[in-house]
């Protein structure tokens, strides 16, 4: 089953859900912030979306100006950079859809309708 890991106060993730909705698909809404992705998942995410590991990182969140990651990152390892964005589920690119095929941090409509078919 097609799972999205959403916040339920981002905006993005609400007109995700609907969209989802609207198009009869399925799927299991999991809080990002209580049971978001541990680090072992987060890799396999990673490597199954073939997408560059700065995708995962929500670049507009406030931690992650609170923690001034965007001078951060470019000199952190890729393991430093899991281990982080393990540690806090706002840290993540949301909302993240996840299903049998694709696995896509943050909603775009042209995106999600080619992974799920619709």
């Amino acid at each position: 089953m097609t799972k999205v890991y959403c916040y339920d106060k981002c905006t993005t993730c609400k007109k995700a859900l609907a969209w989802l909705d609207a198009n009869g698909i399925r799927y299991e809404k999991i809080d990002i912030k209580a049971d978001h992705p541990d680090e072992s998942a987060l890799r396999d995410l990673h490597e199954r979306s073939g997408l560059p590991l700065k995708k995962f990182f929500n670049t507009s969140g406030m931690l992650y100006r609170e923690l001034g990651l965007s001078e951060k990152l470019p000199s952190m390892s890729e393991d430093e950079q899991f281990k982080l964005l393990a540690s806090d589920g706002m840290l993540v690119k949301r909302p993240l859809l996840v299903s049998d095929t694709a696995v896509i941090p943050g909603f775009k409509e042209r995106e999600w309708s080619a992974a799920l078919g619709k």
